[in-house]
């Protein structure tokens, strides 16, 4: 699900990192307050084991690939700030040491994934809740799954009208949304399936150990 450099237009991505970095410099206000010397290691560990996940790609039709995200287990463990934080620190990690990604894409990437991918997955988790706890944790996993492989298509899509040549061909990524949102959107809803169950593996042995954040 990755967006690798030269996909994306400067009009999409120098956007995306003057938002991202008001939403990075969000998330870090009173970073310390909030991160005890008993959550850190749990944040590491788990932020670890995201960047493994994220490192495991199924090949998917047309020459791709997609992956499990691993966000909404940061999310859900310990909160929106420090898993938009953690998980942007994956793709920054992914995108220097293994090429997953890029570094112009970054914003896009960690805002879609990072942010609203954590946003998702706790909004479906408080709203389920109540009605069964274990299901409320794959339903959120899921959802948070599917909202970053839209946000991703959408940009993706977009991009053939956002930056033409004169001869109005595609500058950067060539097509349209017809192509991307079926790509990226059917294959990850699968994806999505075993991300949810394995969320709710670590989830449960999370909270056995009362890992969560208050």
């Amino acid at each position: 699900m990755h967006i690798p450099d030269g996909f994306l237009a400067p009009q999409t991505w120098i956007p995306a990192a003057a938002l991202a970095a008001g939403a990075w410099a969000w998330a870090s206000r009173n970073l310390r307050e909030r991160l005890d010397e008993q959550t850190v290691p749990r944040l590491a560990m788990m932020t670890a084991l995201a960047y493994g996940l994220g490192l495991i790609m199924v090949p998917l039709p047309g020459g791709t690939s997609g992956h499990a995200l691993g966000v909404a287990l940061l999310a859900l463990l310990f909160g929106l700030r420090p898993a938009f934080l953690a998980y942007s620190l994956v793709l920054l990690l992914q995108s220097l040491l293994f090429g997953a990604g890029g570094i112009t894409a970054l914003p896009v990437n960690a805002l879609a994934m990072g942010l609203a991918g954590s946003a998702t997955a706790l909004i479906l988790f408080r709203l389920l809740r109540p009605l069964h706890e274990p299901a409320a944790v794959v339903i959120a996993a899921w959802g948070s799954v599917m909202v970053s492989a839209l946000l991703v298509a959408l940009v993706l899509g977009a991009q053939p009208w956002i930056a033409q040549a004169a001869d109005g061909s595609p500058r950067f990524f060539p097509f349209g949304w017809a192509v991307t949102l079926p790509a990226v959107l059917i294959p990850h809803a699968l994806i999505g399936l075993g991300e949810g169950a394995l969320t709710l593996l670590v989830w449960q042995y999370a909270r056995r150990r009362r890992w969560m954040t208050p």
